[in-house]
């Protein structure tokens, strides 16, 4: 008997069968494609909401004790990357507190500094931190990196005016080629500008992937679910396509919401064309959702496909390019990250807003996507046809073997 809702068993009656199920019957998929996805952003977003950390605090050893000495921890202490947190007595103290997490680094000012300065020598000041901590060991450094070639130029301006050169030629002296350093694309090093935009895709993949396996597994797991499914579809097709897109469609206004948040709330830049960044997105959805719905059709199971979909896609972040650069990565991490979409994703993302890519040359990354999307269809077509395949060839056996035990 068809099935009173007014409309005929095809793509609308299997999608609103869908929005149904989501309401009632698994409210844990729901709050894993929308809230789940929503309240991790919100929390790297408040995380990162600062945009720069500044003021990291540093230990000073000062073993001269001279007004030189506390003109450097003056300079450094104004700088926005460190302060001057604590004085210690030696270095053991120093080291304790940058192991408990104290401080992030010790400054160490040699005895006879001054001494050694106005004599001309060379004296060293050094600086101690923690490179495992890569940002804050990396901001401090530049902080003291900063402060004190400043307090030494002035020191070694001061002494040869002293001596009577006049100030154009000393200045001269001190910096023969002067460099000029512009920043491109992120000069202010905002976190919220390059790191957000980049955990967002990396999130969202994780979780499309994992939805699209469990809600596709658990139609396919059982034959008879997958033939209830064609049935009410009117076709794998049209049946596939009703399924899914409820998660597309959740899934965008996920995007959305986190965008709209990003640039409106963090000003993150958008140099490039919405129309572009509008396409990735949606092709990379639809890219994750193939791969979800392909792992769910060739491995038969759900927990095994929510399983592996986990497994790939949770460390696609390191991949990415953003704490490491992928032309530094070995082979296996090149290859590894371009069989992901977040990575090409990733790539239209930054062009389009970090970095202002002009649009002829802002079509690689999505055409990639587009590639994703076809090829992953394909395999999911050829797939859905050897699952139909195969049930032809069992129901015969079947009902002959039904016929047989019946025989007297």
């Amino acid at each position: 008997m068809r099935p009173r809702t007014g409309l005929r068993p095809g793509f609308l009656l299997v999608f609103q069968r869908e929005l149904v199920w989501l309401r009632r019957r698994r409210p844990g998929l729901l709050l894993l494609v929308t809230l789940l996805p929503l309240g991790l952003m919100g929390l790297l977003m408040a995380i990162f909401s600062a945009g720069l950390a500044t003021r990291l605090p540093i230990a000073v050893l000062d073993l001269d004790g001279s007004d030189l000495s506390r003109a450097i921890v003056r300079t450094v202490d104004a700088t926005p990357d460190v302060a001057v947190a604590q004085n210690v007595a030696d270095l053991a103290e120093g080291r304790r507190l940058i192991l408990s997490g104290t401080v992030h680094g010790l400054l160490m000012i040699p005895r006879d500094l001054e001494r050694d300065v106005k004599a001309a020598r060379r004296p060293e000041v050094v600086f101690f931190y923690n490179t495992q901590t890569l940002t804050s060991g990396n901001l401090v450094l530049r902080g003291v990196s900063n402060a004190v070639p400043t307090v030494a130029a002035g020191i070694r301006l001061s002494l040869r005016t002293a001596q009577g050169q006049p100030m154009d030629a000393a200045q001269a002296s001190l910096a023969p080629i002067p460099v000029q350093v512009h920043g491109l694309f992120n000069p202010t090093l905002n976190y919220a500008h390059f790191l957000l935009a980049a955990l967002l895709p990396s999130l969202l993949q994780v979780v499309v992937v994992v939805a699209s396996a469990y809600s596709v597994g658990l139609d396919v797991e059982t034959r008879h679910r997958l033939a209830i499914l064609r049935r009410l579809g009117g076709g794998l097709w049209p049946a596939m396509a009703g399924k899914v897109l409820p998660y597309t469609i959740l899934s965008l206004m996920v995007l959305g919401i986190a965008d709209s948040v990003l640039f409106g709330v963090l000003d993150l830049p958008l140099r490039g064309q919405r129309g572009i960044l509008l396409l990735a997105g949606i092709l990379f959805l639809l890219a994750c959702q193939l791969l979800g719905i392909l792992l769910a059709l060739f491995l038969r199971s759900t927990a095994g496909a929510v399983s592996v979909g986990t497994l790939l896609t949770a460390p696609a972040f390191g991949f990415m390019g953003i704490g490491f650069p992928r032309l530094g990565m070995g082979t296996f991490a090149q290859g590894y990250g371009a069989l992901l979409p977040g990575t090409w994703y990733l790539t239209a993302r930054i062009d389009q807003t970090v970095r202002g890519t002009p649009s002829d040359l802002s079509w690689s990354p999505v055409l990639v996507l587009v590639a994703f999307v076809i090829g992953l269809a394909v395999l999911a077509a050829w797939r859905l046809e050897g699952l139909r395949a195969r049930r032809r060839r069992a129901g015969p056996g079947r009902t002959a073997a039904v016929h047989g035990g019946s025989a007297p």
